[in-house]
């Protein structure tokens, strides 16, 4: 097959966003399902004037309601500890449901005071704290997005690779570690890392020949694309030497920042991709035999 680096930078594509990429709305409803009842708790404290002593009240007959302070700050620990510039002593906070006897409603009263959460109660607007963590943890949810990008890569891939197997009688495993390999086929593959998993691994049953195969997408530049590039090098070197095929299919525009080492990786290696080459049916023309 002719290889054209110019063809394959010029063909990456922008965005593999689908409609599910953006909110995983099931995690965040479920997420601001399991504090309702404490977050309904706390709703009556909103606006009060006297706020110390409703919170007082409040607190010791449900010491449970500190369990919610973590998500209306976007935090996911149930432990936290905050350190003292003034003196360089450090205290620390349980929002689990291991409250102890002795902590008074003054540690977590002070807490909504250092942390600025009593402006959720002090100001007006905020009418429902329940609305308001459905809020934080779409924010928070934001943050998986990175993996969710990886995710959606992986299920494009594998919806040829699937494709592939039906039309040819090969089979293939997702997440495929050496030994996943070797129960399934019989085949033996050594790699630098144990327990290294591959993004897909293909065989053809009738002659026992495996490709292996690694997939990312990436939006954004960085060091990191660097070092895969000169992992991927060495990583084909390794496997070609037990007469495997690796198969590296990458796209994105953060490419663009980095292309002289993923030049070189693709002048080295035989088998370096991207999605518009898999969608023209580049996969089908690999050597199966």
């Amino acid at each position: 097959m002719q290889k054209d680096f110019q063809c394959l930078i010029n063909t990456f594509k922008n965005s593999i966003k689908t409609w599910d990429y953006f909110v995983n709305w099931e995690k965040v409803f479920s997420k601001s399902s399991e504090l309702e009842i404490i977050l309904n708790k706390l709703n009556y404290l909103l606006g009060k004037e006297n706020l110390k002593e409703e919170f007082k009240r409040l607190y010791e007959g449900n010491p449970d309601i500190v369990k919610a302070f973590p998500v209306l700050l976007a935090v996911r620990e149930k432990q936290l500890e905050i350190f003292n510039l003034s003196d360089g002593s450090s205290e620390f906070f349980d929002f689990s449901n291991n409250q102890k006897e002795n902590d008074s409603f003054e540690k977590y009263y002070l807490f909504l005071e250092k942390t600025g959460l009593i402006n959720l109660f002090n100001r007006e607007g905020i009418k429902n704290l329940v609305d308001y963590v459905i809020g934080v943890e779409v924010g928070l949810d934001s943050n998986g997005r990175k993996n969710r990008g990886g995710t959606l890569m992986e299920k494009i891939v594998e919806s040829h690779i699937s494709k592939l197997c039906a039309q040819k009688g090969f089979e293939y495993i997702a997440q495929a570690r050496s030994t996943d390999i070797r129960a399934k086929w019989g085949v033996e593959v050594n790699v630098d890392k144990s327990e290294r998993s591959f993004d897909f691994a293909v065989c053809n049953p009738s002659n026992k020949m495996i490709k292996l195969f690694e997939v990312n997408f990436y939006n954004g530049g960085g060091s990191k694309l660097k070092a895969v590039c000169g992992e991927f090098k060495s990583l084909y070197d390794e496997l070609k030497n037990q007469s495997i095929d690796f198969i590296w299919i990458t796209d994105g525009l953060g490419w663009n920042t980095t292309r002289r080492p993923l030049e070189e990786t693709y002048n080295h290696n035989e088998y370096v991709f991207n999605l518009n080459m898999v969608e023209q049916g580049i996969l089908e023309e690999l050597n199966w035999q």
